[in-house]
């Protein structure tokens, strides 16, 4: 089989597998939710990621849930949700490894449980290196979309498998998150689509020439 029949059928498999059976026009990974006032990406890779809307579910000690869980295998890349700044990566017990990002308008977001795994090893030992992206400190200025780490399962979320709790507040507030990133997935989604059809377009094309 020819590298682009390879291709083709890989890209054309990934697409069907997914649902898609339309080339969808041109767009950024971006979205624009009318309850924010800036645009938007999902902030851990779309094709690993499952979530639900837990917003409120009872947690050990008569804590609620105050955010949405995304599920992913660890080392997942995460990124941020909206341009802004970081103002936070710390670790705490509960937390464990964790980014804040400020946004526009008294919005911020916490990305918390990220990794501190060495690869295949579940040792709490990892350099930071392998918990955020290079750049990722304290005052450095991001873009939506940006990687800025990876998912794990640090501070108490050992256990209960690696994902990111992601947790998005207005002037200090939590609020639910989850119609937000439900609108960034399927744009991210979407965005996959296009991604593997034109893949596939490019192999056939290479094909025939």
């Amino acid at each position: 089989m020819s590298l682009s029949t390879t291709l083709r059928s890989f890209a054309l498999a990934m697409a069907l597998a997914m649902g898609f059976a339309v080339v969808l026009p041109a767009q950024r990974s971006m979205a624009h939710d009318a309850d924010l006032p800036f645009d938007i990406a999902f902030p851990q890779e779309a094709a690993k990621t499952t979530f639900s809307n837990t917003w409120g579910a009872r947690r050990s000690g008569g804590r609620r849930h105050k955010g949405t869980d995304l599920m992913a295998p660890k080392m997942s890349e995460v990124y941020a949700f909206a341009a802004g700044v970081v103002t936070k990566v710390g670790n705490t017990r509960r937390p464990g490894r964790y980014v804040i990002i400020e946004h526009a308008q008294g919005w911020d977001t916490y990305y918390i449980h990220l990794n501190n795994d060495n690869p295949g090893t579940d040792d709490g030992k990892a350099d930071w290196s392998l918990t955020v992206a290079p750049g990722i400190e304290e005052g450095a200025q991001v873009q939506a979309g940006q990687l800025i780490g990876w998912a794990g399962d640090s501070g108490n979320a050992e256990g209960s498998g690696s994902h990111t709790h992601f947790e998005l507040l207005q002037n200090g507030r939590n609020v639910n998150p989850y119609h937000e990133l439900e609108v960034a997935y399927d744009r991210a989604i979407a965005d996959l689509a296009r991604e593997a059809i034109l893949l596939a377009q490019l192999a056939e094309e290479l094909e025939i020439s």
